[in-house]
């Protein structure tokens, strides 16, 4: 399994409504085959800045199955009118099992 990690800067004062619409674009995710989770995080210190980790089976996964697919382009409908510069992104792989202390 891979794990996506996109860096995503919101359009100032459009956080909130980000959040929001997520919900719908998390759904779209979902769908995608090789999907495996979905996670989103607000930074502290930079608030219109936002991390989301997806787990994906392959990188083939999101780079293929996902990112060639109609579901892309419903999932960037949702989200992009409010990216105020492209994501970036990169794929990292896990290497064990997550530890919980």
């Amino acid at each position: 399994m891979v794990v996506e990690h996109a860096e995503l800067t919101v359009a100032a004062g459009r956080e909130e409504d980000f959040e929001e619409v997520f919900g719908k674009a998390r759904e779209v995710l979902a769908e995608a085959d090789g999907f495996r989770w979905a996670e989103l995080l607000r930074c502290e210190e930079r608030p219109r800045t936002f991390l989301l980790l997806v787990g994906w089976e392959s990188v083939e996964a999101h780079m293929t199955g996902f990112r060639e697919s109609e579901r892309f382009g419903r999932w960037r409908a949702l989200v992009g009118p409010f990216f105020a510069e492209p994501p970036a992104v990169a794929h990292y792989h896990e290497l064990g099992p997550r530890f919980f202390g």
